[in-house]
């Protein structure tokens, strides 16, 4: 065990080891069982984990059972809701601690506990960097909550009903009365958000117990494969079951398929990206294009749909839309339990073919993440079409151009501003370097005045992201962004800009020679002289490669340098 090069041996350093943990450790605990860290982002600040004591509990118990020592490691916790300018800021942040964390104490096997946006991220990035046996144990989403007898997403009829009041056919008293009814129980977002999306992720990676993920948070079966995760950490230490023998570049091509065919967040590239960085496997923008192109969106959830994370478990779960997809999927990568994703998918069944659609009806025939490029996005862009009006997917329109998210809260609610439903809203300065973090403004909210005429959509383009809850005709992560020098900071009011997604283009129609005289509009908060934000600006890459630090792209292994002394 790894753990014995600290609890071993007769001298002084063991000696110690063992004696400041034998504050409720037996003896035995130091007889050679496997020692299992449940890596737990629970906190009061991140409500969507707030429930991750009970289920780290669990855990512990399967731990023991099975005859390893479970140990709770508490570790950064981000809360998409709370952390301010944007948790993205800090996903770098969380997973460095955590694999530091992991690598300096006596651990021989991982539990990880996430739920909201970029922890279940965070934690796989330090898991494959130090490459520890680990199994994730997702959070779960909420239950669904309703208003005047209607459904809520959380985070999509956030901005639905925001909109409604901006357009005058909502109250601001109902807006608000609203709040308590849209987050009924523990959990995150109930929504195919991003923290939905990337427990679906982990899963297809081979990460988590099979049929685990988008369990409900309060849901009894959570706690039970809890246990089970618990049992297995086990004996993933025991198989040496690392992530880089389950986490192959063919286990993230599956996850591709995965992504398409549930209609996830947009978010999930960029994390996809950085997770295969940190496992040194080769993953680019290209192949969410190309192994995604064909792939039926098969389950009809909000944003892109109707329902919600609770239907999409009584439906028959992530493992029946899997099995609509089947022939998609390489069947050659093992999950945690050592058998291959494709194994389970025999006894998975649709049971609610309105939310889970067959391969052969599906909701969209076409749902893969679509990735452009032209002279306003040379190292690309993305596009969610399923999340689009289909009238936008092909469209040309003159540019209003904002340079801050500032910018946008000074000027769109004007009612001179020049603005038509044609119009290509262009916001930049939110790139990983420009904001810092790259925070989720990519669909800006519409001009008062044309919503008060009935439009809901307009084409957008920045270099930021935007939450996957969100929907709408929006070009994101726009590399190389403005405050990196790229040309979305040479764009001007006015100029045409054209978007056609079936070609894979986006542009500005201005001459070449026109857009290399221009002069790059400055972009950019001035840098910090200290702490995590400028080593962030100083060393963080392009959404194009993952949004991770340079420094960090690679494993490191779980070897400590030196023994303590």
């Amino acid at each position: 065990m790894r753990s014995a090069h600290w609890y071993g041996g007769a001298d002084r350093n063991g000696y110690i080891h063992r004696a400041w943990m034998r504050r409720g450790l037996p003896g035995h605990a130091f007889d050679g069982r496997p020692h299992i860290a449940i890596a737990n982002t629970a906190s009061a600040f991140t409500p969507c984990n707030a429930h991750l004591g009970e289920v780290a509990a669990s855990v512990a118990n399967g731990v023991y059972e099975a005859g390893g020592i479970p140990l709770e490691l508490p570790v950064l916790s981000l809360g998409e809701t709370n952390v301010r300018p944007t948790a993205m800021l800090w996903r770098n942040l969380a997973a460095m601690a955590a694999e530091e964390m992991f690598r300096a104490n006596p651990i021989d096997g991982l539990v990880l506990l996430g739920g909201c946006d970029k922890t279940i991220p965070s934690l796989l990035m330090a898991a494959a960097s130090v490459d520890l046996p680990a199994v994730v144990v997702p959070g779960g989403p909420m239950l669904t909550g309703t208003f005047r007898g209607v459904p809520l997403g959380c985070g999509t009829d956030v901005w639905r009903l925001s909109e409604e009041v901006r357009a005058g056919t909502l109250s601001q008293a109902q807006f608000s009365a609203s709040e308590s009814s849209m987050i009924r129980s523990r959990g995150h977002c109930n929504t195919m958000g991003t923290a939905s999306t990337m427990a679906f992720m982990a899963e297809a990676l081979g990460m988590t117990v099979p049929g685990m993920a988008g369990t409900p948070a309060p849901d009894s079966r959570l706690l039970e494969g809890a246990h089970a995760s618990g049992r297995l950490a086990v004996e993933l230490v025991a198989r040496d079951r690392t992530p880089s023998r389950i986490m192959t570049r063919a286990s993230f091509l599956n996850a591709v398929v995965a992504l398409a065919a549930i209609g996830g967040s947009t978010n999930a590239v960029v994390h996809l990206l950085a997770v295969a960085g940190r496992l040194g496997v080769r993953l680019s923008l290209d192949d969410f294009d190309r192994t995604g192109s064909g792939v039926p969106l098969l389950v009809d959830l909000q944003p892109a749909g109707r329902h919600l994370m609770e239907d999409l478990h009584r439906a028959g779960g992530f493992l029946a839309v899997l099995r609509e997809v089947r022939d998609l999927l390489d069947p050659a990568p093992i999950t945690v339990t050592g058998a291959p994703l494709t194994e389970y998918l025999d006894e998975a069944a649709i049971w609610d073919e309105e939310v889970i659609r067959p391969r052969n009806r599906p909701l969209l025939d076409d749902a893969g993440i679509a990735v452009l490029r032209g002279n306003l996005a040379p190292d690309g862009a993305v596009i969610k079409p399923a999340a689009a009006s289909p009238s936008l997917l092909r469209h040309r329109g003159r540019a209003v151009v904002f340079d801050s998210v500032e910018d946008v809260r000074a000027r769109l609610n004007d009612p001179a501003l020049d603005v038509d439903e044609s119009s290509v809203l262009v916001l930049r300065g939110c790139g990983p370097r420009g904001y810092p973090g790259m925070p989720e403004v990519a669909n800006l909210p519409l001009p008062p005045k044309l919503l008060a005429k009935g439009v809901r959509d307009m084409v957008r383009v920045c270099d930021g992201r935007m939450s996957g809850t969100a929907y709408g005709t929006v070009v994101l992560h726009v590399a190389p962004e403005a405050a990196a020098g790229g040309p979305l900071a040479l764009v001007r009011e006015g100029d045409p800009i054209v978007l056609d997604v079936e070609a894979r283009r986006i542009d500005v129609d201005v001459p070449d020679a026109e857009l290399l005289a221009r002069k790059p509009v400055q972009q950019g908060f001035a840098s910090p002289v200290r702490g995590w934000q400028r080593l962030y600006i100083d060393h963080v890459t392009q959404a194009d490669t993952g949004c991770d630090l340079d420094f960090l792209i690679g494993s490191s292994g779980h070897a400590v340098d030196r023994e303590s002394h």
